[in-house]
């Protein structure tokens, strides 16, 4: 279907304002423990050449080696050379492109749909969040769009090249995280449910087996499993992470229902998503999107020859986005990310919903038309000034829904401390730093202390080590640290350390920091000032 100038300039309209909401400011927001926890893993990466899938943490290979190319971009061979932006940009183009990949769908959905959907997937506040996030989520999403597309190119060509492109993106899921198994499984039940209580449908799902070529399965299954297997085996370099990617899911499966941090009920997605609010922070709803989801799963199956858009198609993305919903709704175990998932196919019944909506009202009085398009440019709008607010306002405050045991910008103060002690240190930035906190709980600053070759991770006070110039602990440790510093050593070979902070110092919400510097060093410093 060919596209009018004007279409065309809605096109890039569209698309320069996602790009805005997501590009600005990507070092801002302090890297949540997630973030870290990749960035550090794409380190060895950069610096080794080399991946080593964990079966037990980290999730699938693709964030990381798609990373490579803006490091590569900006010369960086080195993790102190990249920087949030560096890592942020990944997520950013991936969120960017399943914006662009909604117009693929006009012809079988329609114009009015497809920009309703595409300015929906543009300006939703967790689309544009997670998009800035360095995380999996985002990649997920696009490669599960992809091989929907893929897939329907098929149907309607019967050519082996989308039969491949949908294996190719079945396989960049399952690379990417090993939640994919629930998208397979939502996919397959969905065709299902589309065509066989249908009789047309059915009838018309009959034709298409017998046009089937069974090589063409063969080259999807095929490609699926090369496409996997290539970044599991980080390239063939290491054939046991193909084994591990299929082992991680007793981990994985166990976690689900048993990890009491992330347990939430049955709602926490949907309410997140229909209204919240904390204490006096904003009123948060993305409620537009789940409206128009509904109107759009009604006119799947009640106007669906009423309007322009291919009836077998949003049947599936119906069922689809219904089926991802309950999914991940009846897990145990939530993340906020995680909804973006099942938050996208509803986008699409969204831009379904209003378009019928608009198909409805032709015949209406002018004024009830033009009522209904304030109403939608005013949703547009409040979506557009949320995610405003949870990008660049309320980016670590957990009145944000989207906000989830995130740092905050004490972090800064941390390793600004750090930076300037490193300053008069003979070893610069050499010097020795121990971090203390039990049960690992110091992240992110193995990120923020990259630049540090010296520091030690303490999950309890060691006391028979000798006690660095610089110590950032837990207030759980402080006894033992306490003994470890002044009763422990003999006299003469104790130092005075004094508080490294001058203030109240938190790491996330309810996870101070306390922090000591010798005060030789600490002197050093102030005769700087």
């Amino acid at each position: 279907m060919k596209w009018s100038r004007e279409n065309l300039l809605i096109l890039l309209a569209i698309a320069a304002a996602a790009t805005a909401l997501r590009v600005p400011r990507l070092q801002e927001r302090p890297m949540h423990t997630d973030e870290a926890v990749h960035a550090i893993k794409f380190g060895a990466l950069l610096e080794d050449g080399f991946y080593r899938y964990d079966s037990h943490e980290f999730h699938g290979p693709t964030l990381n080696y798609l990373t490579l190319i803006p490091a590569w971009l900006s010369s960086a061979g080195k993790l102190t050379e990249i920087d949030e932006t560096t890592l942020r940009i990944v997520p950013v183009c991936f969120g960017v492109l399943v914006v662009l990949m909604v117009f693929v769908l006009t012809g079988a959905l329609g114009r009015p749909a497809v920009l309703v959907a595409a300015l929906l997937t543009a300006l939703s506040p967790a689309m544009v969040f997670y998009s800035r996030y360095y995380i999996q989520e985002m990649l997920m999403v696009c490669f599960t769009f992809a091989a929907v597309l893929s897939g329907y190119r098929y149907t309607l060509t019967r050519k082996a090249i989308w039969a491949g492109a949908t294996g190719v993106f079945l396989g960049l899921m399952h690379a990417t995280k090993e939640t994919c198994i629930i998208a397979y499984a939502a996919m397959l039940l969905a065709i299902l449910l589309t065509y066989l209580p249908d009789r047309d449908l059915r009838h018309k799902l009959r034709d298409w087996k017998d046009q089937i070529r069974p090589g063409h399965l063969v080259i999807a299954g095929a490609v699926m499993f090369v496409a996997s297997a290539l970044f599991y085996s980080s390239f063939l370099s290491n054939a046991a992470g193909i084994v591990d990617s299929v082992t991680a899911y007793k981990t994985y499966l166990s976690r689900a229902g048993h990890d009491n941090l992330h347990i939430h009920p049955w709602y926490y997605y949907l309410k997140m998503l229909l209204f919240s609010r904390y204490g006096s922070g904003p009123i948060w709803s993305e409620a537009l999107i789940l409206f128009l989801a509904l109107a759009g799963m009604l006119a799947a199956f009640k106007w669906s020859d009423r309007f322009e858009c291919e009836r077998a198609l949003i049947r599936f993305v119906s069922f689809y986005s219904i089926l991802m919903t309950v999914a991940y709704s009846v897990i145990p175990y939530k993340t906020p990310w995680n909804l973006i998932e099942f938050l996208h196919p509803l986008i699409l019944m969204a831009g379904v919903g209003a378009a019928a909506i608009i198909k409805y009202t032709e015949r209406k009085p002018r004024l009830f038309r033009i009522l209904l398009g304030c109403v939608l440019t005013l949703g547009l709008g409040h979506l557009a000034g949320q995610a405003y607010l949870a990008n660049y306002e309320y980016f670590e405050d957990p009145v944000n829904p989207y906000v989830y045991a995130h740092p905050l910008s004490d972090t800064y103060q941390v390793v600004s401390r750090v930076e300037e002690l490193a300053t008069v240190h003979p070893d610069a930035h050499n010097m020795q730093v121990e971090v203390i906190f039990p049960d690992s709980d110091y992240w992110p600053l193995p990120w923020y202390l990259r630049a540090f070759p010296n520091v030690g991770w303490w999950q309890e006070v060691d006391a028979k080590t000798l006690a660095a110039p610089v110590i950032i602990a837990s207030p759980a440790v402080e006894s033992d640290l306490m003994r470890k510093l002044y009763e422990i050593p003999p006299p003469g070979a104790r130092h005075l350390y004094v508080p490294l902070f001058d203030s109240h110092i938190a790491l996330r919400p309810n996870i101070e920091i306390t922090g000591y510097v010798r005060n030789d060093l600490w002197n050093a410093y102030l005769q700087t000032k």
